[in-house]
C-alpha cells in the first residue's frame, strides 16, 4: 500500500530523516514511535506530500507519489492532523461533508453517491447522534472523532494519522484506537499512525516502527520493537516491560534515566543496523 525508499528530509540545515526505507501493507496498523524529535512527524508529513524530501521516493499504491494530483492522492490516503482549523459555525455534517472534495467534479454540490459516503462515515465513527450540532460545541474527543469521521468520508485505502490521542483522557484515547482497529479490521483499511503512548502502541498496531535520530532502530511486532535494550538506545530510560494478560499487550513502566554515556555508547552500538528496510 505505502513504500518509502531512501527518505531524506531536513529543515534548513539540519537533517531530521536520513535514509528511511519502509513498506506498509494493506491491512496492517501501523505505529510510528520514538523520542521527541525523532522524526516521526516529519516522516508522516513527507509521507502525505506536504513535505518534500531532499531524496527519496513515496509510493502510493504501487505509484510514484510525484506522478499523482492531489485529488489522486486524495481519493487514496486520507489524514487525520492532530489539530484542524474548523469554522465555528460549521455543523458536524458540515466539516465530515467536506471530505468528499476529492470526488466532486463541482465545488458546492453534493451528489446522492456523496451523501451515502457522508452518512457511512457518521455512523462509523458514532458522529451520526450529534450531526447538527455546531463543532465549536464539542469535546476535544468528540472533534477527534469528526475528523475520522471527515477522513472516511474520501473513502480511502489509506489512513494516516497524527497522533490521534493528544490532549485526550484515557477513555477517549481507548475509544479512539478501538475504533481505527475497528475501520481497519472490518473496511478493509491500513492506518499509519503517529504516537506517543508506548503501552496504547503495543496493544492497538500490528506493527511498530521506532525511529531515533532521523533513522529506523527497529521495526516489526510489539515485541521485537519494545525491547529494555531499544527504550534505553531511543529513549535514555531504564524500563520494566511485562505482557498485561487482561490488556492483551505490553505494558511499560519507566524506571530512570540513563546517564549521557550510556545511551550513547547503546547508539553507537546500534548505528550498522540502522540502514535496514522496514517490511
Amino acid at each position: 500500500m505505502l513504500t518509502a525508499n531512501n527518505i531524506r528530509a531536513s529543515y534548513r540545515n539540519t537533517t531530521i530523516l536520513d535514509n528511511i526505507n519502509l513498506n506498509i501493507y494493506q491491512g496492517e496498523f501501523a505505529g510510528i514511535i520514538g523520542p521527541n524529535g525523532a522524526g516521526k512527524t516529519t516522516l508522516l508529513k513527507v509521507i502525505s506530500g506536504v513535505k518534500k524530501p531532499m531524496n527519496g521516493t513515496v509510493c502510493l499504491d504501487n505509484r510514484d507519489m510525484k506522478t499523482m494530483s492531489r485529488h489522486e492522492i486524495a481519493r487514496i490516503m486520507a489524514v487525520v492532523p492532530q489539530s484542524s482549523f474548523v469554522p465555528p459555525l460549521f455543523t458536524v455534517e458540515d466539516v465530515v461533508s467536506i471530505g468528499r472534495y476529492a470526488h466532486s467534479k463541482k465545488r458546492f454540490t453534493t451528489t446522492a453517491s456523496d451523501q451515502t459516503a457522508i452518512n457511512k462515515a457518521l455512523n462509523l465513527t458514532d458522529t451520526d447522534r450529534f450531526r447538527h450540532r455546531y463543532v465549536s460545541e464539542l469535546s476535544g474527543g468528540e472533534r477527534q472523532e469528526v475528523l475520522i469521521a471527515r477522513a472516511l468520508a474520501q473513502e480511502p485505502k489509506l489512513l494516516l494519522l497524527d497522533e490521534p490521542t493528544a490532549n485526550l483522557d484515557i477513555r477517549h484515547q481507548i475509544k479512539i484506537l478501538e475504533l481505527i482497529r475497528k475501520l481497519v479490521d472490518s473496511q478493509s483499511l491500513t492506518a499509519l499512525m503517529v504516537i506517543h503512548d508506548l503501552n496504547l502502541a503495543a496493544r492497538f498496531c500490528t506493527k511498530l516502527i521506532l525511529l531515533h535520530n532521523g533513522r529506523v532502530h527497529a521495526a516489526g511486532k510489539a515485541d521485537e520493537v519494545i525491547t529494555v535494550e531499544n527504550l534505553a538506545d531511543a529513549y535514555g530510560v531504564s524500563t520494566c516491560i511485562d505482557y498485561n494478560a487482561r490488556a492483551g499487550g505490553l505494558q511499560v513502566s519507566a524506571i530512570e534515566c540513563l546517564p549521557e554515556k550510556q545511551t550513547s555508547s547503546s547508539q553507537n552500538r546500534r548505528s550498522g543496523s540502522d540502514m535496514e528496510e522496514v517490511s
